[in-house]
């Protein structure tokens, strides 16, 4: 009797031990937690897209959510690892795939139509409306902010500019639908938990806009792809989407005024008209190129030119990444990745005359810049770092919501 009693107090103490260390161990699982990756909207292969393959390469389980999807094939494979997202209504709006941005008055009631109830972990990766969703207080919400609304709030008096929305009924209207979005970003602010900035230019507009703190952690860059090279030829080179604010129109103009000099512009967009009126011989406009092609203009130029503010500036990056020096504008996320005569030239306002300044003066310096340098100097920026830095981010917060301390510390 007294050997079973003994046996049968040893098996509940075995019971007693196994039911902790598997409650343990399903609460140290709980980083597995369901997952939810929200982006805006899937139209190309550009910077956001980046990020939002870095979250499927480190969640390949998550559940997918973006207002409209229009990626080919072979960006959903790359970006989504080819699944479906779950849409919109405004992805069967008429004319949404190639208009979708002329419902923006429609974004936020679209992006909170998503139900996310069943999830835990939600990651949204937003540069307009994504960290809008509802979520509840039984859920994290993290978001990676490529910054807040551009139109809504510092480019807002451009934008309406630039759609001659500046004036008259339809302007009104357009100041109308701009002043609800601002409302709308700023109260929808506390729906995230944490921010993440990819930028310390962005962390502040974070703070400014939302009075939100945010941790930085660079946007992945495929360094890797890029190889170094020294060989360089007789000309300079930009590329871009060709639209207003990368300011592709004051390098051609600058150059323009520089027949001695040659420069190659690579890209494509609604300005491309506009910049080819301004071209001038020595100018040559090779549109939109597969990236190998770009590469190779890359690792053969004398330097990169980069007029935009730029939030972060990834094709900059690329650009050093083969060991080329830039000639860029002293703002943004730029001035966090060129310094002064270390890895480029930069100039402070935006003018033709300045970039003609800040190209005679990398001509009087060019022989200090080292290629290869350059090029180990932003290998902190490749995908495997960020993902790592990702990971131990998210799973830090996730671990202090659901109970586990763990390592939290951020590459650098």
């Amino acid at each position: 009797m007294i050997h079973l009693i003994s046996f049968q107090l040893k098996t509940l103490g075995n019971y007693l031990y196994l039911h902790s260390y598997f409650s343990k161990l399903k609460r140290e699982l709980k980083l597995t937690l369901k997952t939810a990756i929200v982006h805006d909207w899937f139209t190309n292969y550009a910077g956001s897209e980046r990020v939002v393959e870095s979250l499927t390469n480190i969640y390949p389980d998550a559940d997918i959510f973006t207002l409209v999807d229009f990626l080919s094939e072979e960006e959903r494979k790359i970006i989504l690892k080819e699944k479906k997202p779950n849409t919109s209504f405004i992805q069967k709006l008429p004319f949404a795939k190639t208009k979708h941005r002329k419902y923006l008055v429609l974004f936020p009631l679209a992006i909170e139509q998503f139900d996310l109830s069943g999830y835990d972990l939600i990651i949204s990766s937003s540069h307009a409306v994504a960290k809008g969703v509802l979520t509840n207080s039984n859920q994290l919400h993290i978001c990676y902010c490529h910054t807040p609304m551009r139109y809504a709030w510092d480019l807002s008096h451009q934008y309406l500019k630039e759609t001659n929305l500046d004036k008259g009924l339809l302007g009104w209207g357009a100041k109308k639908i701009l002043h609800y979005l601002r409302i709308w970003d700023s109260t929808t602010a506390n729906r995230v938990d944490y921010y993440i900035a990819n930028s310390i230019h962005i962390a502040k507009r974070i703070k400014k806009i939302y009075d939100r703190d945010s941790v930085v952690i660079y946007p992945p860059v495929d360094i890797n792809k890029f190889e170094c090279s020294s060989n360089r030829e007789n000309f300079y080179l930009t590329a871009s989407r060709m639209v207003p604010y990368k300011r592709i129109d004051l390098i051609v103009e600058a150059f323009s005024q520089m027949s001695d000099k040659k420069l190659v512009v690579v890209g494509h967009g609604p300005e491309m008209d506009k910049i080819k009126s301004k071209a001038t011989y020595n100018i040559e406009i090779l549109g939109y190129l597969p990236d190998d092609e770009l590469k190779k203009y890359m690792q053969k130029a004398k330097a990169f030119i980069f007029a935009a503010e730029e939030d972060f500036g990834i094709i900059v990056i690329e650009a050093m990444a083969c060991g080329t020096p830039v000639i860029a504008y002293n703002k943004g996320g730029i001035a966090e990745t060129v310094f002064d005569g270390e890895n480029g030239i930069l100039f402070n306002v935006q003018t033709p005359e300045a970039i003609r300044n800040a190209v005679a003066r990398f001509e009087r310096e060019e022989n200090k810049f080292d290629s290869n340098i350059i090029s180990q100097k932003v290998q902190k920026f490749g995908r495997e770092i960020f993902e790592k830095n990702i990971r131990r981010f998210v799973d830090s917060k996730t671990s202090e919501f659901f109970g586990k301390k763990p390592d939290d510390r951020i590459l650098v």
